[in-house]
């Protein structure tokens, strides 16, 4: 059983691996044993990760990926199991966020956050279930977020974006699973990362979001490693189509009042 969270042997595309998530992932796969392929828009921040990773004795490659461009997508996938002879694990983190009333948004705006986020996404997806489906095993793991379930004002595309990103894996591990291959999604809460830099530079909006956790506090990207390594591993062998909540129980408190005599 100590072997279930193995990745050796296995090899894991993670896209966005150039910060935030996507690199305390990569890293986090290839502490598991995995080779990992960093693929970021950011080639630097990709060969900087890398050069962590095989530092530590990990085995790691980097290449500049537009997860946009859906044709560069499968070129990627395809050289990376034409290399090394299976495409394992798939993971895709990258998300933007454009927080606006609806009123004030631009169709420029809509598009740039479907871009990424949805057509990205669908890319990844489309792009790692041809090469899984026909090797007969795989899993590949997308980012969703809290905001698949709840709202705020100014989330409205953000928010359709990440409960597409579910929808997406439903329907994904349905059509994918009679050829072995396994779709999930990770739903974190609030984590500290580069895109959510903004927020935490606010601190009263900092702290506000904070208080929405059980615990008091953001998470760590490193945090995520966890669930996702999970998802990639034989750990989760009968686990398809579900999301794994790592939000620190904002989803499960629905308040903070405490009733007197508690």
């Amino acid at each position: 059983m100590r072997n279930l969270f193995d990745l050796s042997g296995k090899t894991a595309a993670i896209i966005g691996a150039g910060s935030g998530i996507g690199e305390a992932v990569a890293i986090g796969c290839a502490e598991h044993g995995a080779r990992v392929v960093c693929l970021d828009l950011n080639e630097d921040a990709v060969q900087r990760v890398v050069a962590q990773v095989t530092a530590a004795g990990g085995l790691a490659e980097a290449a500049k990926l537009d997860v946009t461009d859906s044709a560069a997508v499968e070129r990627a996938f395809a050289d990376v199991r034409a290399r090394h002879g299976a495409l394992d694990i798939v993971i895709c983190t990258p998300a933007i966020n454009v927080r606006k009333p609806i009123l004030k948004y631009t169709d420029e705006e809509f598009s740039r956050v479907l871009a990424v986020n949805m057509k990205g996404s669908f890319g990844v997806l489309r792009a790692a279930g041809r090469i899984m489906t026909e090797q007969k095993k795989g899993s590949i793991i997308l980012f969703s977020s809290i905001r698949s379930q709840v709202v705020e004002p100014g989330q409205a595309v953000y928010a359709a974006t990440k409960a597409g990103v579910l929808q997406m894996v439903k329907t994904a591990a349905a059509e994918f699973g009679p050829s072995g291959v396994r779709v999930n999604a990770i739903g974190p809460g609030v984590v500290e990362t580069p895109l959510t830099a903004p927020i935490k530079a606010n601190a009263d909006w900092y702290r506000a979001y904070a208080a929405k956790t059980v615990f008091n506090r953001w998470a760590q990207a490193a945090e995520m490693v966890g669930p996702t390594v999970f998802l990639a591993s034989d750990a989760a062998s009968y686990v398809t189509g579900t999301i794994l909540f790592a939000d620190g129980g904002w989803l499960a408190a629905d308040g903070r009042f405490t009733p007197p005599g508690m």
